[in-house]
């Protein structure tokens, strides 16, 4: 890879937010998170449900977010769904991305979050949580590092401590990945395969 004289390959150069750089205490969040949990429709979609003939919901996918989280699942974070609409195209992005922590059909997200903590083995405090709407709320309220997305409702975004430059189903999970992997030091190790250094890049399908 060919660099500019000035530029040093490190954790902190690669990191380039898509806004203002998010604040210390973001940062000292990002930092202890072992468990992304993840909502579904208005953040690993725009949210909008199309319908095919046969009445069938389709939605698309941003698949830099899926590379965001097979990313993540290399460095060592946990990766969870929680999502309150029960729905086929979910489970398959999710095995598509090896998400193993899928609950769907949560009306009680509180109390899906709760099953979680028991199964992935972590504290409240060691996880991160993204989501759009007042559903969310009771996982917003809880854990250690609460985002939303700017197209999210007001409620949701008030009760996050840092909302993504990115919208929903457009980079919202890219841009919170590359957070929580500069936080912990590990972006430029995530990145290197793909920066010309001798590491080949392990490429599944996002």
């Amino acid at each position: 890879m060919n660099h500019d004289s000035n530029f040093k390959l490190s954790n902190d150069a690669l990191y380039q937010p898509m806004a203002v750089m998010p604040n210390d205490a973001v940062i000292v969040r990002a930092q202890k998170v072992k468990l992304l949990i993840l909502d579904v429709d208005g953040v690993l979609t725009t949210g909008y449900l199309d319908y095919d003939a046969k009445g069938e919901v389709i939605k698309s996918f941003y698949v830099q977010d899926g590379l965001g989280l097979q990313l993540l699942r290399e460095q060592g974070i946990q990766l969870a769904i929680i999502s309150g609409r029960d729905s086929p195209v979910t489970a398959a992005r999710a095995k598509d991305l090896k998400i193993h922590h899928v609950l769907q059909g949560a009306q009680d997200k509180g109390a899906a979050l709760a099953s979680l903590l028991q199964t992935a083995n972590v504290t409240l405090n060691e996880c991160a949580y993204i989501g759009d709407d007042v559903i969310d709320l009771p996982i917003l309220r809880a854990v250690g590092l609460a985002v939303s997305v700017p197209n999210g409702h007001r409620l949701a975004r008030s009760a996050a401590h840092w909302v993504t430059a990115q919208s929903g189903g457009a980079g919202a999970v890219r841009e919170l990945a590359e957070l929580i992997l500069f936080a912990q030091d590990k972006l430029l190790t995530a990145y290197a395969p793909y920066l010309g250094v001798d590491i080949p890049p392990k490429l599944e399908i996002v």
